[in-house]
This record gives C-alpha cells, sequence and structure tokens, in this order.
C-alpha cells in the first residue's frame, strides 16, 4: 500500500522507488502481487506517464486510511512504554503571527525526535477541512472575528489589527495612520474573493459602507509582496507579519480589519505525537 501511495502521488514508478528506498523492481514487484490479489488493475502505464484506474482512485482512500490507521497503533504501542513517536502533520497559513512556528516546531522536534514531521501551508478554509478530514493533526488559521471552524476544537490565539502595506514611493508611505475612506480610492492587492483572508478586509470596508477595487487577486504573500512593491497597489495585512516584508512601508490603519488566529485540531482523541504537540503549545505564553 506505501509502493501504491507513493506512485501515486510522484506519478513514476522510478520516483516512487527512490522515494521509498527501494530498487524499481522490488516496487513494481510488489505492486503486481497487489494488483494480482485485488484482482484489478491499479495503474496504467505508458513509457512516459502512469495513472491510476477507477479501481486505483477506489484504493487510494481506503489504502491511506489503512497506512494511518497502523501508523497510530504503533505510536500508542511507543505511548504505553513512554517513548512518543510516529508522525506529526501541522497545517498553518502563510502569514502565521500568534506563534513562531519555525521555533515551535524546532523545540517539538528537540523533545520528540522518534517523530517525523510535516508542515503544509494552505487556506483557512481548507485547512480546517483537512483538520476535520483526518489529514492534519492541527492548523493555525488566520479568520475574520465571527468565523467559527465547524467538525473542529478551536481556540483563539490571538487577534490583531491589519496595515496598510505600500511601496516605499507612494504617497501615503510617509503618513502616520490612514482612514478606510482614504483607502477606498487606491487600487488593491488582495487574496481571492470568498477567502477567510479576503473577508477580513471586504468586511471592513462594508461595514464602512465604502466600496474598494481588488485589481489584482494572488494565492500568496509573496506575490503580494511584489506587486506592492512595483507600487501595482496597496495591499491590507496583519501587523505583526506585515513589518517583517522587506522593503516595504506600513501605515495604521484607524478602522482597518481585524483579525483573528485560531488554532484547530480534531474532536477525537489525537494520536501521541498529536497530544504532545497540542501540550507543547499550552505551553506558550
Amino acid at each position: 500500500m506505501r509502493y501504491v501511495l507513493a506512485v501515486a502521488e510522484t506519478g513514476s514508478f522510478t520516483r516512487a522507488a527512490e522515494k521509498c528506498h527501494v530498487v524499481q523492481s522490488a516496487l513494481s514487484h510488489q505492486v503486481a502481487r497487489l494488483e494480482k490479489e485485488l484482482g484489478a488493475r491499479l495503474f496504467e502505464r505508458t513509457s512516459r506517464k502512469v495513472w491510476l484506474t477507477s479501481a486505483g482512485e477506489a484504493f487510494l482512500p481506503a489504502a491511506r486510511q489503512a497506512l494511518e490507521a497502523a501508523e497510530r497503533a504503533r505510536a500508542e504501542v511507543a505511548a504505553a512504554t513512554g517513548e512518543v513517536r510516529g508522525k506529526l502533520t501541522v497545517g498553518s497559513i502563510p502569514t502565521v503571527a500568534a506563534v513562531d512556528l519555525p521555533a515551535v516546531l524546532r523545540d517539538y522536534r528537540l523533545r520528540y525526535p522518534q517523530v517525523r514531521i510535516s508542515l503544509r501551508a494552505g487556506s483557512s478554509e481548507r485547512l480546517v477541512a483537512q483538520v476535520r478530514e483526518g489529514v492534519l493533526d492541527a492548523a493555525f488559521l488566520g479568520v475574520q472575528a465571527g468565523f467559527r471552524p465547524q467538525g473542529v476544537r478551536d481556540r483563539e490565539l490571538a487577534h490583531g489589527k491589519h496595515v496598510a502595506v505600500v511601496a516605499p514611493g507612494h504617497p501615503l508611505s510617509a503618513a502616520e495612520q490612514v482612514d478606510l475612506h482614504r483607502l477606498a480610492d487606491e487600487m488593491f492587492v488582495d487574496f481571492a474573493d470568498g477567502s477567510a483572508a479576503r473577508a477580513q478586509s471586504d468586511e471592513a470596508f462594508a461595514a464602512a459602507g465604502l466600496q474598494r477595487e481588488v485589481a489584482f487577486e494572488v494565492s500568496g504573500v509573496e506575490l503580494m509582496a511584489r506587486m506592492v512593491r512595483h507600487g501595482l497597489g496597496v495591499a491590507l495585512l496583519p501587523a505583526p507579519f506585515a513589518a517583517e516584508l522587506h522593503g516595504l512601508r506600513c501605515v495604521p490603519v484607524t478602522n482597518g480589519p481585524v483579525r483573528v488566529e485560531r488554532l484547530v485540531w480534531s474532536p477525537f482523541t489525537p494520536s501521541p505525537p498529536a497530544a504532545a504537540f497540542l501540550a507543547l503549545l499550552d505551553e506558550l505564553p
């Protein structure tokens, strides 16, 4: 099952063998044995391409669940002997500021060296869904004040205001503060319409009875910062995160958007690695 997942994820028997640290012939042989046992082909193959059959598509979710259950069983046995091991998968928005996530993950690795850690970035909405589906153990969100994630446990980590982010040569770059009425005349660079990251700013302008023009929609902060730096528009970002952007000016907004950062995790009993991670977060000031 691990080999099948690797082939599906890489789209190649060669790359899957490298990922699993086995020779390709051994991996191909094991996949062929599994296909014979199941009585169906899981992959179609050409000399250049590998893709899942309908049977392979049906097999994949159950295979993931089985491997996750086996991983959980090993982790529970290790925990019973006083050792935390297994896998921890954490999700985060790119602009998380409530915690120093790299430092937290470093401390976790030092404390629990037998745990394999992975980090996945995404939108708040997608991260909630992945926690609910069991893909992630926990996730850090950035949402508007009224956002309440469904099907997960959660707690507030921090809340704070956005600032206007402008290029050094922008007329607002020397301003001590600005309000939404002044910003409504600007061209904006923002996240996708309908996303939680975008909703924070949209709701603030709507509450002030104002309309603004979002000329450029982006999926990542890096591209947003580059576009602002080139004078294509202004952006609204959380103050702690925006302060770390190189070569840009941050201007306080008197009646600007407010963002709430939340931690979400599964409502079910966490695995030993996840429980240790949540306990570590509880220790933070």
